[in-house]
């Protein structure tokens, strides 16, 4: 069968389901959903991705489900914003609706070429503590549900999970579904509501997939499938490894000997494949996977633990003679150069990870480099760190000193921004940013902040250089630039305006991890799963 061939005519709902449940955390659940959401779109089937419940300060901005339901076109080019395609601003149809669901399911959703929304993935925890986390129901936040413990969330918020899925299933010919953690989590098997619970809810046909590079992966394999109950085992119809280094021939008898104890057949052996494409799902990324060649700038990224929506600077590890990397200590920025970039991303509790910055000492070393004249870029949160003052009358972030670095204050408001998008910057542009006078880009902004001025600098003279109105400032100086546009490192204008490069585009990588799953996995299991 080509990659073009259909299985059959689309005749829309209810569709079949196939999930991807994992052994673990970092299994590679996500990935393997983007793929299968790929591979089957290209056989001419309508697609859509789901999670039930994710867990992740990387969120992207979609439109509500009455105004685009799953499936709906694509603006033009088929793609996101920040892989390039146009976008206007506001977005989410006559009334502008809008929401937020994990950046996973953002990105499976194009990748099923379908259009990103609420119900894909209808509950969205973010973290702010390590025991706390704001609650996002079909893209809103709610108050009564972050207030709620864990375990009493779980019916409460099923019917609208099930729901979603049930008019997902009603539109598509395939709902991919992932999973979260692992289904053997016996200490909340009563309370699931995104593993076995989904897949018994719809008869999905399930892969089971393990990362081998950890070590344990048949281990992990029969463990998974020996805690869950007759029935649940009954729905797993393959196991996955994934991330395999070495000769394939060297696995044997173990494939067999497992099938022997399980019935559970190994439909695919993935090797490690470390340059993909694809963002990780909480942002994360190595060495191991930055473009080789020789190092021009160096791009350094404060990691606080509260980061948020890393995921954007994916493209920047395909930038060549670009290094990107993390920066947690003072250290990590003693070798930069003036050209070199410090970024401070987005944060879910800013004052929190501005104190923790603090403690670090990586407050002085972020005002060294940026006398030196060393670029510093600050984005979302990070803009409202660059800042003189954070000031929280509500409680919703916290109050206190910023970094003095551009003359602004930052007001946490409880309405929370969310919207996409789209700004053109001026000729004002200076530094190292004035690649970008003139340019158009697209985006789109998460914030409860709102940021001016600080009058009282002002009225002395200091003044903040407003490059996009409400949206962006630069210091006089132009090395020291903060903005509330996420997204401006994914955008193609942007990138070509700033390093004079072009990055692969999102429809590239989709179409890599389609082949390379339809290349590794065994004959016909793919087709299979979705065959009535």
């Amino acid at each position: 069968m080509t990659a073009t061939e259909p299985l059959h005519p689309t005749t829309p709902g209810p569709a079949r389901c196939v999930m991807v449940l994992g052994t673990t955390s970092g299994a590679g659940k996500s990935w393997l959903t983007t793929a299968l959401c790929r591979y089957y779109a290209r056989q001419g089937l309508k697609v859509a991705p789901f999670k039930a419940q994710n867990m992740s300060n990387n969120a992207r901005v979609v439109v509500a489900p009455t105004l685009a339901p799953a499936g709906a076109a694509l603006p033009p080019g088929g793609a996101h914003p920040g892989f390039g395609s146009a976008s206007g601003a506001g977005g989410g149809g006559p009334s502008g609706a809008l929401g937020e669901i994990g950046s996973a399911q953002y990105f499976q959703a194009l990748a099923a070429r379908a259009t990103p929304e609420v119900r894909m993935n209808p509950l969205l925890l973010k973290p702010e503590a390590d025991t706390h986390s704001q609650v996002v129901l079909m893209g809103q936040v709610s108050a009564e549900l972050t207030a709620m413990p864990w375990r009493g969330r779980s019916e409460k918020v099923w019917p609208q999970i099930a729901a979603a899925l049930d008019a997902l299933r009603a539109e598509n010919d395939v709902v991919v579904i992932e999973g979260a953690g692992s289904p053997a989590e016996i200490n909340l098997h009563a309370s699931d509501i995104v593993n076995m619970r989904v897949a018994r809810h719809v008869g999905a046909r399930c892969l089971l997939v393990t990362d081998i590079d950890r070590g344990g992966a048949f281990a992990h394999l029969y463990g998974t499938w020996a805690l869950l109950p007759q029935d649940e085992r009954a729905l797993i119809h393959g196991f996955v490894l994934n991330k395999f280094r070495g000769d394939a021939a060297l696995l044997a008898p173990a494939p067999q000997m497992l099938q022997e104890l399980t019935g559970v057949p190994t439909v695919a052996t993935l090797p490690m494949w470390w340059q993909h494409g694809l963002p990780e799902e909480d942002g994360i990324f190595d060495d191991r996977s930055v473009a080789a060649g020789v190092v021009c700038k160096t791009v350094a990224v404060i990691a606080y633990p509260r980061i948020s929506n890393l995921d954007e600077f994916q493209p920047l590890k395909n930038v060549p003679g670009l290094r990107l990397l993390w920066a947690r200590s003072p250290a990590d920025l003693g070798g930069l150069q003036p050209g070199d970039w410090v970024v401070l991303p987005g944060s879910k509790a800013t004052a929190a990870d501005l104190a923790w910055l603090r403690a670090q000492g990586l407050d002085s070393a972020v005002a060294a480099h940026a006398g030196r004249g060393g670029a510093v870029l600050g984005i979302c949160g990070g803009l409202q760190m660059l800042g003189e003052a954070l000031i929280d009358p509500d409680g919703i972030d916290g109050n206190g000193p910023g970094l003095g670095l551009l003359p602004l204050v930052t007001v946490f408001e409880s309405a929370k921004t969310v919207r996409h998008t789209q700004a053109c910057f001026g000729d004002v542009l200076a530094g190292p940013w004035a690649g970008l006078s003139g340019t158009t880009v697209s985006g789109y902004e998460i914030h409860h902040g709102q940021t001016a001025q600080h009058p009282a600098m002002a009225a002395k003279g200091d003044v903040a250089r407003e490059v996009l109105p409400g949206l962006a400032w630069q210091n006089p100086a132009g090395n020291v630039l903060g903005l509330y546009l996420h997204g401006l490192l994914e955008d193609p204008a942007a990138l070509q305006a700033l390093f004079g490069a072009a990055v692969p585009t999102l429809e590239s990588v989709f179409e890599g991890m389609a082949d390379y799953v339809a290349r590794h996995f065994q004959a016909g299991v793919l087709d299979a799963l979705v065959a009535d």
